[in-house]
C-alpha cells in the first residue's frame, strides 16, 4: 500500500526578540514580502504603548489603517473581519497582549491574509500559537486560527507591562508538563494521535522556565527574553502537532471551569499554573517542582493567591472534565468526586 499521509504545519517565518526592536517593524514586513494595505489591530492602551509607532514606521511603505478593539469576543473578531474586508487589507499586525493577538489571529484566518504578532505583554503562549482563545456567549473557546507569519517582541516594551502578566505567561508554559502527560495518556488508552517531536518542544519550553526561574523577576529585561522565547517554542509545538494538545490538558480545563464559576478573578496562565500543580500530583509526578518554580517566579500557587474561594476551586475540579469532553486527560471521562477534590487541594497546599 503506498504511503499517503499528509499534514500541514505552519510556522512563523521570522522571529525578532530584543531590546528596541519595535523600530524594525518596517524591515520585518519587507523581509517577509508583505505588500499593499495593512491593518493595525490594537486596544486603547497598546495603541499608545506601541501601536502609534508601528503605524508611523509602516506608513512609509504601506497604506495603513488601524482599528481599536476591546475584549476577545466573536463579535470583535467579526468587526475586525468586516473592516479588513472593507479596506481590502493584505495583512494584519496585532499590537497588544493576548486578547488583541487572538482577535487579529482569528480575523486574519477568516480573511485568509497573514498577520504579524507584536506582543506588548507576555501573559500566555498565544503570541505564537495557531489557536485563538475567544469568548462566545460568555464562554471561552479555543478556535483554530493561524500562526503568525512573523513575530516581533520588543523586550523593552514587554518589561514595562505589569509583572503579573509575565508571571502568568510563564505559568501557562510551565503547565505544558501536565498537558504532555495527559496527551501521552490519551495516546496509550485511546489511541489518540501523538507527536513526540511536538511534546519534546513543549517540554523544553517548560523546563527552560523552571531552570531559569530564579532569573525571572520584576524589572529584569532578561526575564522577558527567557519567557518570550519559551512562549514562542510552546506556540511552535502546537503548530507541529496542529493541535493545542502539547500545551493544553486537564490544567487548562480546570482553568476554563474557573472562568465559568469565578470569572475575572485570576488570569488564565495563573489558573493553569495552579491546575498544573494538582494535575501533576494526580499523575504521580514531581508536583513540588512546579509549585516551587511558580513561587520563585511569583505566580500564584494557592487559592488565596488566585483570589478565588476554596469552594470554587473544588467545584472547578469536579466539573473540569466536562469542559472538553472530547479531550481525554487524567480526570478521565467521569471526573473526580468532591471528596477527591477536597483531598487534592489539601495535599498540594492549594487550599
Amino acid at each position: 500500500m503506498p504511503f499517503n499521509k499528509s499534514k500541514l504545519m505552519e510556522f512563523p517565518r521570522d522571529v525578532i526578540v530584543g531590546h528596541g526592536v519595535i523600530d524594525d517593524i518596517g524591515d520585518l514586513c519587507h523581509r517577509v514580502n508583505l505588500e499593499g494595505v495593512g491593518l493595525i489591530v490594537h486596544d486603547e492602551t497598546t495603541k499608545k504603548i506601541a501601536g502609534e509607532r508601528v503605524i508611523q514606521h509602516l506608513n512609509e511603505s504601506y497604506k495603513i489603517h488601524d482599528i481599536v478593539v476591546e475584549k476577545a469576543t466573536i463579535k470583535e473578531v467579526e468587526r475586525v473581519q468586516r473592516f479588513a474586508k472593507k479596506i481590502n487589507a493584505d495583512f494584519l499586525v496585532a499590537v497588544g497582549g493576548g486578547s488583541v493577538i487572538d482577535i487579529a489571529k482569528l480575523a486574519s484566518y477568516k480573511c485568509k491574509v497573514p498577520f504579524i504578532s507584536v506582543p506588548t505583554a507576555a501573559s500566555h503562549d498565544g503570541i505564537a500559537s495557531p489557536r485563538a482563545s475567544i469568548k462566545d456567549n460568555g464562554m471561552s473557546i479555543s478556535k483554530e486560527a493561524r500562526s503568525p507569519l512573523a513575530i516581533l517582541a520588543d523586550t523593552a516594551i514587554i518589561s514595562k507591562a505589569p509583572y503579573r502578566m509575565l508571571a502568568s505567561g510563564c505559568a501557562d508554559v510551565i503547565s505544558n508538563l501536565t498537558a504532555i502527560l495527559d496527551w501521552q495518556l490519551a495516546y496509550r488508552l485511546k489511541g489518540e494521535y501523538y507527536s513526540s517531536f511536538a511534546a519534546a518542544l513543549a517540554k523544553t519550553a517548560a523546563e527552560l522556565l523552571i531552570e531559569n526561574a530564579k532569573y525571572i523577576k520584576p524589572g529584569i529585561e532578561e526575564a522577558v527574553w527567557i519567557a518570550v522565547k519559551s512562549m514562542i517554542v510552546s506556540g511552535v509545538a502546537m503548530s507541529v502537532a496542529n493541535s493545542s494538545r502539547p500545551a493544553s490538558g486537564a490544567e487548562h480545563m480546570f482553568s476554563h471551569a474557573l472562568d465559568r464559576i469565578a470569572p475575572g478573578k485570576a488570569m488564565h496562565g495563573e489558573q493553569c499554573g495552579v491546575g498544573a500543580i494538582m494535575m501533576m500530583y494526580l499523575h504521580g509526578g514531581d508536583w513540588e517542582a512546579i509549585r516551587d518554580a511558580l513561587r520563585e517566579i511569583g505566580a500564584p500557587t494557592t487559592a488565596k493567591e488566585l483570589g478565588i474561594a476554596k469552594k470554587y476551586i473544588i467545584k472547578a475540579l469536579t466539573m473540569a472534565h466536562k469542559m472538553r469532553p472530547d479531550r481525554y486527560t487524567i480526570l478521565g471521562t467521569d471526573g473526580i468526586t468532591r471528596e477527591a477534590a477536597e483531598k487534592l487541594v489539601k495535599v498540594t497546599g492549594v487550599a
